[in-house]
């Protein structure tokens, strides 16, 4: 297996504790262990993570942006699951 033939990867890292995972990147290698190892000398080189997820891109199925008025739509009339009716208090972060 040459290196063209390593599947992709997704990187997602976590900077900090409590906060979420975001994709930082993507990267190519033969397994999710050198995958792994690669994603943390590459995307936390100043020792910014806490932790790193690699995904095979095969792995995520994502939505198309052509067809988001279709696929969003159901959630337009259900305001419920937008925290506007309450406000948060003071001191609470990350939320």
């Amino acid at each position: 297996m040459t290196a063209t033939d390593w599947p992709l990867w997704e990187v997602f890292v976590r900077s900090r504790r409590g906060l979420s995972h975001t994709h930082a990147g993507s990267l190519h290698a033969p397994d999710a262990e050198m995958a792994l190892r690669n994603a943390r000398d590459l995307y936390t080189r100043r020792s910014e993570g806490v932790s790193i997820w690699v995904v095979p891109s095969t792995a995520v199925t994502a939505s198309s942006p052509d067809e988001k008025d279709s696929f969003f739509e159901p959630a337009g009339d259900k305001p419920y699951r937008h925290p506007t009716f309450y406000e948060i208090p003071e001191g609470v972060q990350h939320l």
